[in-house]
């Protein structure tokens, strides 16, 4: 068991939200599910209260826990892609359906959850601040992630 899960707060669209997720990520399973018995202050008797699941191994929890909180941009999930291939499957199935490009490989998806897909050469590209730069220069013109053009712009 991993030490730290995140915990989402749906207000009633824990279960389709994670159907969809696990459908999204290889090696992903839904794991447990909890339904309201009618004690708790919130949630109508027999309906799904949280859903334990795993994506790529990390796991989660999704909660219905009503409508008073929503999701920021303030938390995301950075998924490190190695391809152009994975970063635009990634972008296409997490902005089907109504979620929305935002920028710089940013993007929230139809539950309101903040994702970033983004290249896993980061480290490597911020060994060099003056390739960096140039790199931050052209990533401020996207939303999703063109690989080949921030590969050119690293180079100069």
């Amino acid at each position: 068991m991993q030490k730290i899960t995140p915990f989402l707060w749906f207000d009633n669209q824990a279960e389709e939200a994670v159907k969809f997720y696990v459908s999204v990520f290889k090696n992903s399973k839904v794991k447990t599910m909890t339904h309201y018995t009618g004690e708790e202050p919130s949630g109508q008797k027999g309906s799904v209260m949280t859903v334990s699941f795993e994506l790529d191994g990390q796991e989660f929890v999704a909660l219905n826990g009503g409508p008073q909180f929503k999701f920021t941009a303030a938390v995301s999930f950075v998924i490190n892609c190695e391809t152009q291939e994975e970063i635009d499957y990634y972008w296409e199935k997490l902005t089907a359906g109504g979620g929305e490009e935002v920028q710089c490989g940013w993007l929230t998806d139809k539950y309101g959850l903040s994702w970033q897909v983004v290249p896993n050469k980061w480290d490597e590209w911020g060994k060099d601040p003056a390739g960096m730069q140039r790199l931050m220069h052209a990533l401020m013109q996207m939303k999703k992630i063109d690989l080949a053009t921030l590969e050119r712009a690293f180079k100069g």
